[in-house]
């Protein structure tokens, strides 16, 4: 049984609150700092919860990414920040169903291992060659 400290999910929830308890709504640019902080540990719980409605429910990616109201392209990348997929991402830094395949089959054999809250996060993508403006056809100066 994971206690509260173990949990990601509910840490992240605690952590969330108490950035909203801190927030005075009478001075607007001093709650936005305190939301901001909120938001991305709203942020955190919800990624927790996918990873744990994938591999403590059996949901599919694309379900967790519904219920979370995000797109099934969006919660591979959200999944491989969390302790419980982490170390099932793909070289491209998301987590694809063969990565919870095998998260699953690790877990039932007893050997699933959470990523270590101080391991490095999965390497993130090699960033895309900066976009090139291509002509499509000779502009009308070229044949003056």
């Amino acid at each position: 049984m994971t206690t509260q400290a173990d949990d990601p999910l509910a840490r992240s929830v605690d952590h969330a609150r108490r950035a909203l308890d801190q927030v005075d709504p009478t001075v607007a640019s001093a709650a936005l700092p305190q939301l901001r902080l909120a938001a991305e540990h709203v942020s955190a719980a919800i990624d927790a919860a996918m990873a744990a409605t994938i591999l403590e429910e059996g949901a599919t990616i694309r379900t967790a990414g519904a219920l979370a109201g995000l797109s099934e392209n969006a919660v591979g990348p959200r999944l491989a920040r969390t302790r419980d997929l982490g170390a099932y991402s793909a070289e491209n830094g998301r987590v694809t169903a063969k990565g919870v395949e095998r998260a699953l089959y690790d877990l039932e054999q007893g050997r699933h291992q959470p990523a270590s809250a101080a391991s490095p996060p999965a390497t993130p993508p090699k960033p895309a060659a900066p976009l090139r403006f291509r002509a499509r056809r000779p502009s009308s100066r070229d044949d003056a």
